[in-house]
């Protein structure tokens, strides 16, 4: 199977900086039936911050309207999928550095089964341009 890098839409949400509070979004999330493509949380201003990236945007922000989860307006980020093996993401970095596009933030992981994913942002005046070099859809 080969590479694939689409576009995706994500929300962000603040939660305080306690032990279980990712958590309770996750489960909450999970028990109105979304599926998260990919997530990433970190310490933001003495809170935390969860970026969430859902399947299908239009039910994730009727779900958190109904979990009363105050959603940021929706952003852009790009999803990278493929075969895991030693450089998987250089192509694609060096597409973007090639064009003068900086990566504001990247988290990759091989997933085991011999596949990786990747979540990583550029700045918004960047999306369009770093969606059509990569061919992202």
């Amino acid at each position: 199977m080969s590479d694939t890098v689409r576009k995706v839409d994500y929300y962000y949400v603040v939660v305080p900086d306690r032990p279980g509070e990712c958590a309770k979004v996750l489960s909450a999330l999970a028990a109105e039936g979304i599926n998260l493509l990919a997530f990433s949380g970190f310490p933001s201003a003495r809170k935390g911050q969860l970026d969430l990236v859902p399947g299908d945007s239009a039910a994730f922000k009727i779900a958190a309207k109904k979990l009363k989860l105050k959603l940021s307006p929706r952003k852009s980020a790009f999803l990278a999928q493929g075969d895991d093996r030693v450089g998987a993401m250089n192509e694609t970095m060096d597409k973007l550095a090639g064009a003068k596009i900086n990566i504001t933030a990247i988290d990759a992981i091989s997933s085991g089964g011999g596949r990786y994913g990747a979540i990583f942002w550029v700045k918004p005046e960047a999306v369009s341009r770093a969606a059509k070099l990569l061919g992202a859809s």
